[in-house]
C-alpha cells in the first residue's frame, strides 16, 4: 500500500502546485476564451501518452466548450510528415499546414526536449500564434522558456506528469465549458 500512497500523494503535490501561482491557470483561460471568442481553434499536440491526452482534450474542449479544437494523431499525417519533412519537423509543418492566424497551440512534452514538440513551439512563436506548454522533469526545459503561458509539472516520473497534464487540461475544459452553453 505504500507504493500507491506515495504515488497518489505525488500526483496530488503536482496537481495542487498550481494553487500557488495560480497565473497559468488564469492566462490560459483567457487564451482560451481569445482564441474561442475570436472564432479560432486550439491546436493540441503531444507525444505517446500526451498524444493521447491530446486526443481526449480536444474532444472535450469542442463538445463540452464550444471551442473548436485539433490535434495530429492520425497516423497517415504523422507517418507522411515524419518522412518528408523528418520526425523532428513533422508538428512544425503540420502547423504550417492547419494553423490560422486566429489559432492557440497547446503543446504537451514531459521532459519538455522532445525535439519535435520544441521545434514546434520555435514555428509558432515565428507565426504569432499564442502557445500555452505542458512539460515536467527539469524545471529549466526548452519548451518551458517558449510559451506564452506555461505550466510545469515538477516530477520525473513520466505517469506522475501526464496525469497532472491530464487533471490541468479538463480542468482549463471545465471551467470555459462553465462559461457557456453547448447544445448536447
Amino acid at each position: 500500500m505504500r507504493f500507491f500512497q506515495q504515488f497518489f500523494a505525488s500526483i496530488a503535490a503536482c496537481v495542487s502546485s498550481v494553487e500557488q501561482d495560480p497565473s497559468p491557470l488564469i492566462g490560459a483561460i483567457a487564451a482560451l476564451h481569445a482564441v474561442r471568442d475570436r472564432g479560432g481553434k486550439t491546436i493540441i499536440v503531444g507525444n505517446g501518452g500526451s498524444a493521447a491526452i491530446a486526443s481526449h482534450v480536444a474532444v472535450d474542449l469542442t463538445k463540452a466548450a464550444g471551442l473548436r479544437a485539433i490535434n495530429f494523431n492520425e497516423a497517415d499525417l504523422l507517418t507522411c510528415f515524419a518522412n518528408d519533412y523528418g520526425y523532428e519537423h513533422w508538428v512544425e509543418k503540420a502547423l504550417e499546414f492547419y494553423a490560422d492566424p486566429q489559432d492557440l497551440v497547446v503543446l504537451i512534452s514531459s521532459s519538455g526536449k522532445s525535439p519535435n514538440i520544441v521545434n514546434a513551439a520555435l514555428k509558432s512563436r515565428q507565426m504569432a500564434l499564442p502557445l500555452i506548454t505542458f512539460s515536467g522533469f527539469s524545471a529549466d526545459n526548452p519548451l518551458r522558456a517558449l510559451g506564452q503561458v506555461n505550466f510545469w509539472a515538477d516530477s520525473a516520473s513520466y505517469n506522475v506528469v501526464e496525469m497532472t497534464h491530464q487533471i490541468w487540461l479538463l480542468a482549463l475544459t471545465d471551467k470555459l465549458a462553465a462559461s457557456c452553453v453547448v447544445a448536447a
